[in-house]
């Protein structure tokens, strides 16, 4: 160690962890992932799940790892990316614990198990989090703010949306996906003919589901293209 650090008083240790902002939509409507604590600090209290990063472990092997022992969710069948770095000094009370966000992405999951420092996991509704969210420990209510709106913007550009989708799946289904994280109402043609003529953003499987009533619904895949050219932008509550 350079000994300049090592006599800096303005160089401490710092710890390293990682917090998941985790999404589903289930009976239509977007829901994250919060855990219960069950230690100090924030004894109680809703946070997202995660923890300290293990020293012999990278961050993305610390995000699974989290994942499967705080929610009993296997994150290798998420849509798992990088949101951000946050390090205020003051974020956590226990000392300077700079923390990794992900943000991960799945359809439909199941109902989390809690486990090692988890009360208890469960699904929130995003809707109904309201002033709740702002009862997030550490500062959790700032990563699950940013985490929203990247996921609203990345719905624009990419074809992200589709990891809220089992395969295969009907473009009414993928409707609802932009409808529950856009908070608006998209008009079924216009959505249909803007996802259709966006090159490789879906593809069709030739395959039709007979819904309980009306009329058998096409069935789709995800596309070879992950950037989607012309994006499909947020609009006045339907798709232009």
């Amino acid at each position: 160690m350079e000994d300049w650090l090592k006599d800096s008083t303005e160089v401490e240790a710092s710890w390293v962890t990682v917090d998941l902002a985790i999404f589903t939509v289930r009976g239509d409507q977007l829901m994250v992932l919060l855990i219960e604590r069950g230690l100090e600090p924030f004894l109680g209290q809703p946070a997202l799940p995660g923890g300290y990063v293990q020293k012999r472990e990278t961050l993305h092997e610390g995000a699974l790892r989290e994942l499967k022992e705080e929610a009993g969710i296997d994150g290798r069948q998420l849509h798992l990316e990088q949101l951000g770095a946050y390090g205020d000094p003051l974020r956590d009370p226990r000392g300077r614990v700079v923390t990794i966000a992900y943000l991960a992405l799945g359809p439909d999951l199941p109902a989390p198990v809690g486990g090692t420092d988890a009360r208890r996991a469960y699904w929130a509704p995003v809707s109904q989090l309201g002033s709740g969210a702002a009862q997030l420990a550490f500062d959790h209510p700032a990563i699950l703010t940013d985490a929203l709106e990247v996921v609203r913007r990345k719905l624009e550009y990419t074809a992200v949306a589709t990891a809220f989708c089992r395969d295969p799946f009907t473009l009414s289904e993928l409707r609802t996906v932009y409808e529950v994280i856009w908070g608006q109402q998209l008009d079924p043609s216009n959505f249909r003919r803007k996802v259709l003529n966006t090159s490789g953003f879906v593809r069709p499987t030739g395959e039709q589901r007979l819904p309980p009533t009306g009329r058998p619904a096409a069935l789709y895949r995800r596309g070879n293209a992950w950037l989607l050219g012309p994006p499909l932008l947020r609009g006045t509550g339907h798709t232009t």
